[in-house]
């Protein structure tokens, strides 16, 4: 009886476990009937860390990271990653603590990346998204990237140049310059279009970058003002056509 008991027992267990690990959301889950509000608060539900939106590839041979933004949705994401995927990428969410500072979500970020370079010799790219806050903890990436393998950061509506309150309690530092093996994207929203940036003067986008890549954002995008989130979407159907 009691052996019966611990037999039932273990077999929930491992059934809870089962169903934990594939209750995440995949990209094969981005439908047209789901909201994209649903979708976007189960990316933000997923645990922090470097979350794989797919499984099984075997043709990958990039890498590709999207980090999100200070009190995101999650919504803003979804169009963008169902849009980028291809054969060739693994993609991935990376989930982190956003109301704090950058730097250690960022060391981490790079030790789970470096981890999955090792696991899988065949990827030859990392490419790193990331939106707003999340912009700055991809600088920071940049900034610290030591390893063979060439990384490509996209930084979207980002405010790269920083704030005292950045500077004084997270000790921030823009960078400077962009090393060899890497490349930097900036894709900048208008100011007075930016709900997230109109009434800060000046331009916390605005930075000097030393071989960075400037874009500036039109107004519109699908006939909507081209703002803070929608700016992902345009970079989406822009940068990785």
């Amino acid at each position: 009886m009691k052996q019966t008991f611990l037999i039932l027992i273990f077999g929930f267990l491992a059934a809870s476990c089962s169903n934990s690990s594939n209750s995440h959301i995949q990209l094969k889950d981005f439908v047209d009937d789901v909201s994209v509000q649903k979708l976007g608060q189960e990316l933000i539900d997923l645990p922090y860390g470097l979350n794989a939106l797919e499984s099984g590839l075997s043709e990958s041979e990039e890498i590709l990271v999207a980090v999100h933004g200070s009190r995101s949705q999650g919504y803003e994401w979804v169009y963008p990653l169902k849009s980028i995927n291809s054969s060739k990428k693994e993609m991935y969410f990376y989930r982190w603590p956003d109301q704090g500072c950058f730097a250690e979500p960022a060391e981490k970020l790079i030790k789970d990346i470096s981890n999955i370079l090792l696991e899988n010799p065949s990827l030859n790219k990392v490419i790193l998204i990331g939106h707003s806050y999340g912009g700055i903890l991809v600088s920071d990436v940049l900034k610290k990237w030591t390893n063979k393998i060439p990384i490509e950061t996209h930084i979207i509506a980002s405010p790269l140049a920083g704030s005292k309150l950045l500077v004084n309690t997270c000790n921030y530092s823009p960078i400077k310059k962009i090393k060899a093996n890497t490349a930097l994207f900036e894709w900048r929203t208008q100011h007075q279009l930016d709900s997230a940036f109109k009434n800060t003067s000046p331009n916390p986008q605005e930075i000097s970058i030393i071989g960075s890549s400037i874009t500036v954002l039109p107004d519109t995008y699908k006939g909507n003002r081209l703002g803070h989130n929608w700016s992902i979407s345009w970079v989406a159907d822009k940068a990785f056509d």
